[in-house]
Order: structure tokens, then C-alpha cells, then sequence
């Protein structure tokens, strides 16, 4: 074999990070969605992170925006942390404590991205391949279900009122959760 198809030959495989998978059962498919949800919030967790600490760096070094505050904690929460407290008050009828924002935005983020990983498994499972790309396309469907869920409750704005600077690092971060989704799931199924 020539070093030039060697080369194109890793290429290849470099990018597109396929392999047939061997068949699984429903429970065996949504045990590892579960595991490569987790792996896949993982993945964004650790990109929002890293976004947020290198966004608030530049804004220390000069950009810095004012903070708007408000009397109402629950105006500054995240969507997550709202979504919960809609659910621990509509469904539960128990007031829900500005305490509890942190938590429930965890809480939430990690169970929506696990839940997501089952419905992953589930299909990738069926396919019997588990592709970065498909992740990745699978991480911006994830995004657009946000606003398709988000809006209409009043907690998001439609997509083209925000900035697409906006738009592109919140796509970002689903693309990193696609591809660590993807990645998670060849991993658990070896």
C-alpha cells in the first residue's frame, strides 16, 4: 500500500469515526443511550464551561457589560431552572424556592441531555452505526427542539430575536454534546 492511499485511507476514517456496532436488545440499547447521554452532557458541560470562563476573561479585559439585577431571582434564572419550577408548581403545587435555582438547573440539564442519549441509543441501535457526524447532526436537532419547546412557554425568545453570535455558541454546545453522544455510545457499546 502507497503512503498516499495510506493517508487518504486515515483521512477517511478519521472523519467519519463510523463502525457496524453489534446487535442489541431494546433494554441493552437504552442502558447505553442512558450511559452516552451522560457522556455526551459531559461533553457540553465542559464547553459551556470553558466558553463561559473565556467569555467572562474578555470581558475583564475591557468589554465588560453591565449586570442587569432584579428584585425576582427567578427572572435571572436559566430556562432549565424555570422549566422545573413550572413542573414543581403546575404539576406538584409546591412553591419552589429561588434556593433551589442552581440545583434544578443541573438537575434539569443533565436529566434532559440523559433523556435525550435514550432516544440516541434507540435509533443508533436500529442503524447499528454510531457516527460523530449523525451525533453532531443529532446535537443541532436537540437545539432546534429547544426552541420548538422553549418559546412557546414563553422562555425563549424565537430564534431569529437573538444575536447569531448567540446562536452559534448555543449551537456549538449542542454540536459538542452530539459528538460526545456519539462517541459515548461507540464507547459503551464495545
Amino acid at each position: 500500500m502507497s503512503s498516499e492511499s495510506f493517508s487518504s485511507s486515515a483521512l477517511r476514517s478519521a472523519a467519519d469515526v463510523s463502525s457496524e456496532l453489534s446487535p442489541v436488545s431494546p433494554l441493552g440499547a437504552l442502558a447505553r443511550g442512558v450511559l452516552a447521554g451522560v457522556l455526551g452532557t459531559a461533553a457540553m458541560t465542559g464547553w459551556q464551561t470553558l466558553s463561559a470562563k473565556l467569555q467572562s476573561s474578555s470581558e475583564k479585559a475591557g468589554e465588560s457589560e453591565s449586570k442587569k439585577t432584579s428584585e425576582d431571582p427567578w427572572e435571572e434564572a436559566s430556562a432549565p431552572a424555570k422549566v422545573a419550577k413550572r413542573i414543581g408548581e403546575g404539576v406538584f403545587e409546591r412553591d419552589v424556592s429561588p434556593d433551589l435555582i442552581p440545583l434544578l438547573t443541573n438537575a434539569m440539564h443533565w436529566s434532559y441531555g440523559t433523556g435525550w442519549g435514550v432516544a440516541y441509543g434507540l435509533a443508533a441501535a436500529t442503524a447499528r452505526k454510531s457516527r460523530v457526524r449523525d451525533g453532531m447532526l443529532f446535537g443541532a436537532g436537540v437545539w432546534l427542539m429547544s426552541y420548538v419547546e422553549l418559546v412557546p412557554m414563553g422562555l425563549y425568545e424565537p430564534p431569529w430575536k437573538y444575536a447569531p453570535k448567540e446562536l452559534a455558541l448555543d449551537l456549538s454546545y449542542h454540536l459538542v454534546y452530539g459528538a460526545g453522544l456519539a462517541g459515548g455510545y461507540r464507547v459503551v457499546s464495545r
